[in-house]
């Protein structure tokens, strides 16, 4: 028999669930952001974009965290921008990215 104490916890590690999902893909749409932004600070266009775009995604299972991410643009595009302005893309792109999961939720 099921009780309301159940119901409330299986409702909870529900929205738990959902929650963590929607937090992962807000982060890879982030980092597939900054990728693009920074394959425009590389020159790089159409298909090539999205290749560079998906190797920062990539670059962001190397460890726990966004350094992993952070130390790929900086390595990649050397003197081209400051590191804060890579990370105040990272800021600014995360708020884009959990926007747009929300809206297509």
């Amino acid at each position: 028999m099921s009780t309301t104490f159940d119901e409330r916890e299986r409702a909870f590690e529900n929205k738990f669930a959902h929650d963590q999902e929607m937090q992962f893909k807000a982060i890879a749409r982030r980092n597939k952001l900054l990728g693009l932004w920074a394959a425009g600070l590389l020159g790089l266009s159409g298909e090539a974009a999205n290749e560079y775009a998906m190797s920062v995604v990539q670059a962001d299972f190397e460890e726990v965290g966004e350094e992993d991410v952070f130390r790929k643009l900086k390595a990649d595009l050397g003197d081209r921008v400051s590191e804060a302005e890579i990370r105040r893309q990272m800021v600014e792109l995360r708020a884009v990215a959990k926007e747009q999961v929300m809206n297509e939720a």
